[in-house]
């Protein structure tokens, strides 16, 4: 087991260390950091002295080396748009993303498993084919497509819920949250929505395939014959027994909810990261970039590893395919 968690674990320095590479790359050719920090009144002699303070006069290998110690210690330097510490920007835009995708994994999870398991056991009915072709509606139609129209309908048409921003926060140390604020929740529901609406879909179908197959297994005719209520076979037995994918899947997706949450935050104009990296991009503010791109990558890679790690613990085979 210890070898098997080394090598997952240097499988994901591996990984990390050719994002660092990208992100080091993005860092070097995508502009010069003199030009895009410099003002109109600088002097050669003071743009000389910066690309010397910053490094850039150094080996292309010396460069990669400090840049990825700096990312190991959270440092990725000033942002060019304003200034500021990186860490401390994406500090103050990482808890209203954390939350959203919180929110949208959990209504992936109470919508999704149930109606997996409707559309398993009542194959045939009228809501069971709506649900199906409702799910059809969820992997066709853009998140951004999702958000105005929710926008249009909740916010325009009947005034329910706000159409932009995160509300009314409170602070708990550095960590801001609108959970403990009306405002907070009511302006979470609509982006959480809009976010959580592929995975649904996703999580539907995967449940609804895994109850299928698991409902022809000995078990359950077994668990029939003896005359246990089948609403105990469906839920407290097959159920079980399909919720270790449905995991597999939720843990990963959350990285991916985490990256692909700026079009969500675009549209709502949510202060999260997804909304940081936007704004880099269209200032070319290149550490900011940089940093999302690592840090992104880093829960992607962590939580990928945490899979692989669990799957071995609960599967013994997995351990010992890996010698």
């Amino acid at each position: 087991m210890l070898v098997f968690i080394i090598k997952r674990l240097a499988n994901a320095a591996m990984v990390m260390l050719a994002v660092a590479l990208l992100a080091f790359m993005i860092f070097r050719f995508a502009g010069d950091p003199v030009e895009l920090m410099a003002n109109e009144q600088m002097s050669q002699i003071d743009r000389d002295a910066l690309r010397e303070r910053l490094g850039l006069n150094d080996g292309f290998i010396t460069q990669y080396a400090r840049f990825v110690s700096d990312a190991v210690q959270g440092n990725f330097g000033i942002s060019y748009r304003n200034g500021q510490e990186v860490l401390g920007l994406i500090a103050e835009s990482f808890p209203a993303t954390m939350e959203l995708v919180i929110v949208a994994t959990l209504l992936s999870l109470i919508i999704g498993i149930p109606m997996g398991v409707i559309t398993a056991i009542h194959r045939g009915k009228w809501y069971t084919e709506l649900f199906q072709f409702t799910s059809i509606i969820g992997v066709s139609l853009p998140s951004f497509v999702v958000g105005i129209l929710l926008i249009l309908l909740f916010s325009v048409t009947l005034g329910w819920l706000p159409a932009f921003g995160r509300g009314d926060v409170v602070q708990l140390g550095w960590w801001s949250t609108g959970f403990l604020t009306h405002s907070g929740r009511m302006a979470l529901i609509l982006p959480s929505i809009a976010l959580s609406l592929y995975q649904i879909t996703l999580i539907m179908r995967l449940v609804r395939a895994e109850m299928l197959e698991t409902l022809r297994s000995d078990f359950v005719k077994f668990a029939r014959a003896r005359g246990i209520p089948r609403y105990r076979i469906y839920f407290r037995h097959a159920l079980r027994n399909c919720l270790m994918p449905v995991v597999t899947m939720t843990a990963m997706n959350i990285g991916s909810l985490i990256a692909f949450a700026l079009i969500t935050e675009t549209v709502f104009q949510w202060p999260g990261m997804g909304m940081l990296f936007i704004q880099a991009v269209t200032f070319i503010d290149i550490p900011v970039m940089a940093a999302y791109l690592c840090i992104v990558s880093f829960i992607f890679v962590a939580l990928n590893t945490l899979v692989d790690i669990t799957y071995a613990v609960i599967d013994p085979r997995l351990r010992a395919a890996t010698r």
